[in-house]
């Protein structure tokens, strides 16, 4: 258990970005651990559910994208991205950044594109239209 039931990931950002060995341990252990829970949270939806969404950080770079029906990448340029994670207090994103395919590429990868580099109602707009194509299937 974290300190006050708060995991510091500003901490483990920090050791695992060092460390190959550490974010190979921290991986093997995690990723297995997600993968049970989506699959658990799934199977427990009721049939009535026309659509649910899970939000997978690394999706692609993990080969999970088989396990869904759809699959949408959110995408923004860096400069936003690196403001908007500032604002966040994230810290170390470059060596995040590192462990993730580039924009384009998730971009190409996915079935859906959703471009958030303006304003949140820019952002709820396209997520609405979006929610419409893929609940009329």
């Amino acid at each position: 258990m974290a300190p006050q039931g708060t995991v510091d990931r500003g901490r483990v950002g920090a050791t695992v970005f060092e460390s190959p060995e550490e974010l190979a341990w921290l991986e093997s252990t995690l990723h297995p651990l997600v993968g049970k829970h989506v699959a658990e949270w799934r199977a427990a939806l009721e049939p009535r559910v026309r659509l649910a969404v899970v939000e997978v950080p690394l999706l692609f770079e993990t080969a999970m994208e088989d396990a869904f029906d759809s699959t949408v990448a959110v995408v923004a340029d860096d400069e936003t991205r690196a403001s908007r994670a500032g604002l966040r207090g994230t810290e170390l994103l470059e060596a995040r950044s590192d462990r993730q395919l580039p924009q384009a590429e998730k971009a190409a990868r996915a079935d859906h594109v959703i471009t958030n580099d303006g304003s949140l109602d820019d952002l709820e707009r396209q997520v609405s239209e979006l929610v419409k194509v893929l609940a009329a299937r």
